[in-house]
C-alpha cells in the first residue's frame, strides 16, 4: 500500500469530521494537521485527537504512521488569528 499524500490524509479527515478550516502537510509516513471544527466545542484536547482519529479510522494504524495535530474551534482559530 503506497503512503498518502498530504491532500489524501485531508480528504480522509474532511469526510469524517466537518471542518471550517483544514491544512495538512507531511512527506507521506508523517503528517501535521490544523484541523477547526465546530465538534470540537467544549471537548478537551486528547477528546479532539479522539474524533480525528474516529475520522481516520483503520488509516491510522494501516497508512499513516504519525500525525501530530492542533484542533482548534472556530472561535479559537479566529482569536489566533484576529490582528491588533
Amino acid at each position: 500500500m503506497a503512503d498518502p499524500t498530504p491532500d489524501e490524509v485531508r480528504r480522509y479527515i474532511a469526510d469524517g469530521l466537518p471542518c471550517t478550516h483544514l491544512e495538512v502537510e507531511g512527506d507521506g509516513r508523517h503528517f501535521y494537521a490544523t484541523i477547526v471544527s465546530a465538534e470540537f466545542e467544549g471537548l478537551a484536547r486528547v477528546r479532539r485527537h479522539q474524533r480525528v482519529y474516529a475520522a481516520l479510522g483503520d488509516r491510522m494504524r494501516e497508512q499513516i504512521h504519525a500525525l501530530s495535530m492542533k484542533t482548534l474551534t472556530p472561535a479559537e482559530h479566529a482569536a489566533a488569528h484576529r490582528h491588533p
